[in-house]
């Protein structure tokens, strides 16, 4: 019992020097199992190191390559660029256009930051011009992006469904993806009319012009990387191939036909995360192995009931997201204590209990302190009010973790 307190003192620690220190929460989870797990549990390190994810670091190595060398190369900027022009003289559609471009870039597997990251510039200066409101922007480009996030593709969604497939729940990509994507399209759509986004259809065409960047050429090296992505898509969804390794082969053969500077695309991979996810992994199969998850699923079966539990989890889990990672933290750790929360509350299904974390996790990464809404501080021009934007981003953050404590409750809620 002692052992298992002292196990999730660790997770615990973990969480809060990643709120409020630069550590990489990754490492310092890798030197606590081993301290835990080695000197006080008496494992061996081969022990403590069983709980590294391989297949999870194959799948995020991949995918996360194969999207840098299409922002490496210019064929995402390309793409965004040419999405802009469609919408030339309407500033109503284009918060909408960009929330539908960052729904399609992460979903194909940029991700939820990367997408934004690409985004964020174009959408603000686009936002700047049109005379469009930059919080209104935000919350639709954000909300594109991040309703994308959970897709079998994208970064977040591997580490998302590889931790579902571990503990049980595995099939049930695609579905996890789309609740996720419904809940993002009805907070972002919902933020669009309640800042007036109806108002921008009335304008007429003229002040949305000219609006559109330089889209550059499409060259040869673009579109064999968009064909690239296509058969990343195909292979998968299709033929059920292996992500990780389908992307890998992919990344390999648009390096060996000159598409990118390798060692450029190698730089641009989100090394700091890939550390983060697998790192928080291994503490938290520490804390399988001594009963301190036990502890925890316990607790929270204690404050629930088959009714409120899709809201209490989706609330714990948003407002943890807020100031720490939810690929990187939350997810690693708080969807291995699915499998015990339902056996505690009578067997309840597994699967809505798992939904409402991750939504939960999910919606709240719009807020200022998270990374996707500062790369849209950062890509606001100059002349905007950053520090109201930035109070008005951290105040809709803390709200989402309400919005979807309801939300999961309408959809997945008991009783």
């Amino acid at each position: 019992m002692n052992l298992a307190w002292v196990s999730i003192g660790a997770l615990v620690l973990a969480v809060l020097l990643s709120c409020t220190t630069t550590i990489n929460v990754g490492v310092l989870s890798l030197a606590l199992a081993w301290l835990v797990g080695v000197y006080l549990g008496g494992m061996s390190v081969t022990s403590v190191l069983e709980g590294f994810p391989t297949p999870l670091l194959v799948t995020l190595v991949g995918v996360t390559l194969l999207f840098s060398i299409a922002e490496c190369n210019g064929t995402l900027a390309r793409v965004t660029a040419r999405a802009v022009r469609l919408c030339r003289g309407n500033a109503g559609l284009l918060p909408i256009m960009f929330f539908f471009l960052g729904l399609i870039i992460a979903t194909i597997g940029a991700g939820g930051t990367p997408g934004s990251a690409l985004i964020a510039p174009p959408a603000m200066a686009v936002a700047a011009r049109a005379g469009i409101p930059p919080l209104l922007m935000v919350i639709m480009a954000g909300n594109g992006a991040l309703a994308g996030t959970l897709s079998p593709f994208a970064p977040t969604g591997i580490v998302a469904h590889g931790v579902m497939a571990r503990i049980g729940l595995p099939g049930v990509e695609w579905q996890t993806c789309l609740y996720n994507a419904l809940a993002h399209s009805i907070v972002g759509f919902g933020g669009f009319i309640l800042l007036g986004g109806l108002r921008l259809f009335k304008r007429g065409g003229g002040i949305a012009v000219p609006v559109e960047p330089d889209a550059g050429v499409m060259e040869t090296r673009h579109w064999l990387t968009l064909a690239g992505i296509g058969v990343l898509i195909i292979g998968v969804v299709g033929l059920r191939t292996d992500v990780g390794m389908t992307a890998l082969s992919i990344a390999a053969v648009l390096t060996l036909l000159r598409t990118v500077d390798e060692n450029k695309a190698i730089r641009g991979m989100p090394w700091g995360v890939i550390l983060m996810v697998t790192g928080v992994t291994v503490l938290v199969s520490i804390l399988q192995k001594t009963q301190g998850l036990e502890l925890i699923t316990n607790g929270l079966a204690n404050i629930s009931t088959a009714a409120t539990v899709a809201p209490i989890v989706a609330f714990g889990s948003g407002i943890v997201s807020v100031y720490s990672s939810t690929s990187g933290v939350v997810l690693p750790a708080f969807l291995p204590m699915v499998p015990g929360i339902a056996r505690s509350l009578g067997g309840i299904e597994q699967l809505p209990v798992a939904w409402s974390m991750n939504i939960g996790a999910s919606l709240v990464d719009l807020s200022s302190l998270s990374t996707v809404g500062a790369l849209f501080m950062a890509g606001v021009p100059a002349g905007t009010d950053t520090r109201r934007l930035f109070n008005a981003l951290l105040i809709w953050g803390l709200s989402m973790s309400v919005a979807g404590a309801a939300l999961c409750w309408i959809m997945f809620g008991r009783g």
